[in-house]
């Protein structure tokens, strides 16, 4: 009987993870937009450059910098993008709803790997949790993230994580909403 029962579980199980992927993949299966008040584009060489007020949009992903160089030199759906800013933000709706940000002096997005790099006053906030750090590298399938310190004395160079329990977060959510009334 156990036996029977096993391809069925293994069914199941895939069914659930492909639905899992394929969430994850919807922001993925969008055009990227790029929107700037100035661009330069090298057929070429296959780069470009965006500058002024950028703005990179591919579904619930949205990318804000002062400067976006798209380098596309292997091809279509295997563009880096990398934006530059006092900071640069990014932000997406991750598979289960939940919202991630980061913000950092600059922002490298590869689109074949699917990955977010954050370099120079890194941060990246996701639910309760921030970590801040001079490097950070997120897996946007994964979720899964590295994150390193620079060279800094008196702990100036270390990887801080804020974890807020759910007790603050309830409070503050309350005191905002009377102090909306």
């Amino acid at each position: 009987m156990y036996k029977r029962l096993i391809p069925l579980a293994t069914s199941l199980i895939l069914s659930i993870a492909s639905g899992a992927v394929l969430a994850s993949e919807e922001d993925f299966s969008q055009p990227i937009k790029i929107g700037s008040n100035t661009q330069f584009i090298d057929g070429k060489n296959k780069t470009a450059l965006y500058k002024e007020d950028v703005l990179i949009t591919q579904g619930s992903l949205v990318i804000k910098a002062d400067e976006v160089e798209v380098i596309a030199t292997d091809g279509s759906g295997r563009e880096i993008f990398i934006a530059r800013g006092k900071p640069a933000s990014y932000s997406q709706s991750l598979e289960d709803g939940t919202p991630v940000s980061a913000q950092a002096n600059e922002i490298r997005y590869e689109v074949v790997n699917r990955t977010i790099s954050l370099a120079g006053n890194a941060e990246l906030q996701q639910d309760t949790s921030k970590v801040q750090g001079d490097k950070i590298t997120f897996d946007m399938i994964t979720e899964q993230l590295l994150a390193t310190g620079g060279a800094g004395k008196n702990g100036e160079g270390r990887v801080t994580t804020v974890f807020t329990p759910e007790t603050i977060r309830k409070t503050s959510s309350k005191k905002d909403n009377k102090d909306n009334q």
